[in-house]
C-alpha cells in the first residue's frame, strides 16, 4: 500500500488548499461589506470572491472529500481505531456545511442582496478554524 501515504499527502495539501479558501472568502466578505459605498472596489471584491470560490475552493474541497474517501476504502479498519474517525467526519461534514454556506452568501453578495455585516462576517470566520482545531487533534493525537 505504497500508495496510500501518496494519496494521504495528496489528501494533507488539498485540505490545506481548501482552508486557504475557507479561511480568506469571509475576509473577501468583510471587505465587500465594509466598503459597500465604494463601488468600483466592490466590484472587483465580486471577482476575487467568485474565482477563489469556484477555482481553488470546489476543486480543493473535492479532492479532500475524494482523497480522504480513498484513504477510508483503502484502509476501512480505520473505523475500528476509535471515534476519533467519527468525530473527524463528523467535522469535515460541518466544514462541507459552512463551505456551500460561503457559495450561499457569494451569491446573495453578487446580487447585492446580503445585508450581513462585516462584523458578522469576522465572528463567521472563526468556524473554519475551530473545525480545523478538532480535525487536526483527531487525526494527530486520536484521543478518543
Amino acid at each position: 500500500m505504497a500508495y496510500y501515504t501518496w494519496i494521504l499527502a495528496f489528501h494533507v495539501m488539498s485540505f490545506m488548499s481548501w482552508m486557504a479558501m475557507l479561511f480568506y472568502q469571509p475576509r473577501l466578505y468583510v471587505y465587500h461589506r465594509e466598503h459597500a459605498d465604494n463601488r468600483g472596489f466592490v466590484e472587483v471584491v465580486k471577482i476575487q470572491e467568485s474565482k477563489l470560490y469556484h477555482f481553488i475552493g470546489v476543486p480543493a474541497m473535492w479532492a479532500t472529500i475524494l482523497s480522504g474517501g480513498a484513504m477510508i476504502w483503502l484502509n476501512p479498519g480505520l473505523f475500528q481505531s476509535g471515534v476519533w474517525l467519527w468525530i473527524k467526519l463528523v467535522a469535515a461534514g460541518l466544514l462541507v456545511a459552512y463551505h456551500f454556506s460561503l457559495g450561499w452568501f457569494k451569491t446573495r453578495l453578487a446580487r447585492d442582496e446580503c445585508t450581513r455585516s462585516g462584523k458578522f462576517f469576522r465572528a463567521y470566520n472563526e468556524v473554519p478554524t475551530l473545525l480545523m482545531i478538532v480535525i487536526v487533534i483527531m487525526v494527530v493525537v486520536k484521543p478518543v
